[in-house]
């Protein structure tokens, strides 16, 4: 049996994604910048997909801004908005935990002036709402705080802190990176006073290679891609038709059913769940409630090395993670274990399970009976 609970890192493209790519590429191949007919056809994806996208979050599509993924929706709200507004003030709040799109960004912007204030989560992953509104100040241009953790599931109260920014500074900018929230949750931007969103499309069996940020119609960002003056000056160069078409069919696909496909990612998150939570040795990092994603799982094995397990599951056919797929590069503990205050002898020990549509109850089963049957055997080579 072939188990993949790696879907935080990139998911299968859903069939009907890949056939309607296909079409694109094959035949409706044109330029959307191009005055001819080839070139209005590809035109009509793109603007197909970004209704079909702001539809999900009850925005309008010219608020919805097509990039190549998430990481440089994240660099564009974060470098955009401080190029912007560097006359207004030079301080971020973001949180220590954040995914290396955001926190390698901000170290950069601290490098060129910028002060960043980096605020802690509780052991389940969450701002206190009360050190937000602490820690925001006249000169402060933004926020930005992920919508859901990348490695444990959580849930940020994004609703509260939106409301907590505008009524303690209301020029200050509300960002959130919602590349695992994407899909999962339903987000209303307007509602939760966000101002812009990330979001990535392989997230969600869609292409990998393209994404999209929501900007509010009344936020204002400085481009930092040049060039020919696509999509209004603000992101130039020539649209990533395929992927922009695949994305919003995508994302369609996934809000229509939306609670039955919600319900079938518990299902089998929580199965595996009550399986892990009967080991010996094992400790749980993620909720089952409405604070954590219903497609992530954490979990810490006490005695054994988070790379063997991996390795060791690999072999029987289950793919899971150590962390967060895009850090793999530059092999580190993470941040965001640390911040919850895992116990340092689990820091290294320590793997995330996550879920797509695809994905069965009984494969949940399956990946438990090959950890029972492999953590006794890899704890007898534990160094003392």
């Amino acid at each position: 049996m072939e188990v993949y609970f790696d879907n935080a890192a990139t998911t299968r493209v859903a069939p009907e994604v890949v056939r309607l790519m296909d079409k694109v590429m094959e035949e409706d191949y044109g330029n959307p910048s191009s005055k001819h007919m080839m070139g209005l056809r590809a035109e009509n994806y793109v603007k197909t997909a970004r209704e079909q996208i702001a539809n999900t979050l009850k925005v309008k599509p010219g608020e919805i801004l097509f990039t190549s993924g998430g990481t440089e929706s994240d660099n564009l709200a974060l470098i955009g908005t401080a190029l912007r507004r560097r006359k207004r003030g030079k301080h971020i709040i973001s949180l220590g935990i954040e995914h290396a799109a955001i926190y390698k960004t901000l170290e950069f912007l601290e490098g060129e002036g910028y002060e960043v204030t980096f605020l802690p989560v509780d052991g389940n992953g969450r701002v206190d709402p009360e050190a937000l509104a602490a820690a925001i100040r006249p000169d402060t241009i933004l926020v930005s705080i992920m919508y859901v953790n990348n490695e444990i599931g959580a849930i940020e109260p994004i609703e509260e802190l939106g409301r907590i920014i505008k009524e303690k500074n209301p020029a200050c900018y509300f960002h959130t990176d919602a590349i695992q929230a994407y899909g999962k949750l339903r987000i209303r931007p307007k509602k939760g006073h966000i101002d812009m969103l990330s979001v990535s499309g392989h997230k969600l069996h869609g292409p990998k290679g393209v994404g999209f940020l929501y900007v509010d119609e009344r936020v204002q960002l400085s481009p930092v891609i040049f060039g020919g003056g696509q999509q209004h000056d603000m992101r130039s160069g020539t649209e990533n038709v395929p992927g922009i078409a695949g994305m919003g069919l995508a994302a369609e696909l996934y809000y229509r059913n939306h609670e039955e496909h919600v319900q079938k990612l518990l299902s089998v998150k929580e199965r595996l769940m009550e399986r892990l939570s009967a080991m010996e040795g094992v400790r749980i990092n993620s909720g089952m409630d409405q604070t954590s994603a219903p497609q992530i799982l954490s979990a810490s094995f006490s005695g054994v090395r988070a790379e063997v397990l991996l390795h060791a599951l690999e072999e029987k056919g289950v793919y899971v993670s150590s962390g967060s797929a895009c850090s793999s590069n530059h092999p580190a503990i993470s941040g965001t274990l640390r911040g919850i205050g895992l116990p340092r002898e689990l820091l290294d020990s320590t793997l995330r399970f996550s879920f797509g549509l695809y994905n069965q109850v009984e494969e949940a089963d399956y990946c438990a009976d090959c950890l029972e049957e492999l953590l006794p055997v890899l704890r007898r080579f534990v160094r003392k």
